[in-house]
């Protein structure tokens, strides 16, 4: 009975010892959570400013969020860490500290290809190589880009299939952007027969070519020979089309594939055809006839055939 006195005697101290402190503590803490209210629309009216500060000069709404939410959280943090040192617990400060250190470090091993997409996804959009609606091609994928985030490129592809692309990926291959410029190159190989007037051919051309769509007239029609083929002489046509879409393109090539048959059609311009040769093993001049002459004598007769296909003879 005595013990159990000691023990309730002890307890009430340390309870006393705690409302003491409690009642000393009782300004610290409503100052603390007066400051924890203040952080807190603090930080969202800075926010706010920042964020249309920043749609002035970055177009880029994921990296604007990002960018708005770590300062976000680092004002909030800040806010926390003074109430702490109000509440006087500053070693919970240092082992919050220690702790987040130990925690991002792990964090930093255990998702290290999460995080290089991240910090790919924050570069792409810095650098703007691109913007949704263009049409590039990397990994040998190709399609039209529909959305950008921080962690993949999302594209659809021209047959319909839509790809998500890790950042990562995109940020360390080669990547072809056929929107950039706007403009867009058509090459058509043609071959002409080697009776043509190559120059003649050359006019006619060019003067097919001349209202193709999306020609951009500014800038020449180019038709150059390049090669002696087999059964022709070959030449490129090339034209610049104004593009925006990959119709754009695939229309002005089958356009000036037209045109090109029309004139040479009109002008009775020769496209050969390949031009093979058939050996039949024939030698010492004999002629095909006679070839076929005695195979057919051969046959009637009964005769076996020689090792060259020819009537074996007695």
């Amino acid at each position: 009975m005595e013990n159990f006195n000691v023990e309730l005697g002890l307890l009430w101290k340390k309870l006393e010892t705690w409302g003491e402190y409690a009642v000393l503590m009782l300004p610290n803490l409503l100052l603390a959570i007066l400051l924890l209210i203040i952080t807190f629309k603090l930080a969202g009216l800075i926010r706010g400013w920042l964020e249309k500060f920043m749609n002035r000069f970055s177009h880029s709404a994921a990296l604007n969020n990002l960018i708005l939410t770590l300062l976000y959280i680092g004002m909030l943090l800040v806010g926390f860490f003074i109430v702490l040192n109000v509440l006087n617990l500053d070693r919970v400060v240092v082992s919050m500290l220690a702790g987040v250190g130990i925690v991002g470090l792990a964090l930093g091993f255990a998702f290290q290809d999460i995080a290089a997409n991240f910090v790919s996804g924050v570069i792409i959009a810095l650098r703007r190589p691109f913007r949704v609606g263009d049409l590039i091609e990397t990994n040998d994928y190709r399609g039209v880009i529909q959305r950008i985030t921080l962690r993949t490129i999302d594209i659809r592809q021209l047959t319909g299939e839509e790809v998500h692309l890790p950042n990562k990926t995109v940020f360390e291959n080669p990547l072809t952007n056929f929107s950039v410029y706007g403009t867009r190159r058509v090459d058509l190989e043609v071959g002409v027969s080697y009776a043509e007037d190559l120059e003649h051919v050359q006019q006619v051309v060019t003067e097919a070519l001349e209202d193709v769509k999306n020609r951009i007239k500014e800038k020449e029609i180019e038709v150059m020979y390049d090669a002696f083929g087999d059964s022709s002489i070959n030449f490129k046509a090339r034209y610049w089309i104004t593009y925006k879409k990959e119709i754009d393109y695939v229309s002005a090539k089958s356009d000036g594939i037209i045109r090109i048959k029309k004139a040479f059609d009109a002008n009775d311009i020769l496209i050969p055809f390949p031009i093979r040769t058939l050996d039949f093993g024939i030698k010492g001049g004999e002629k095909l006839t006679e070839q076929l002459e005695h195979l057919t004598a051969s046959m009637k007769n009964g005769k076996p055939l020689g090792g060259n296909g020819q009537a074996g003879y007695e």
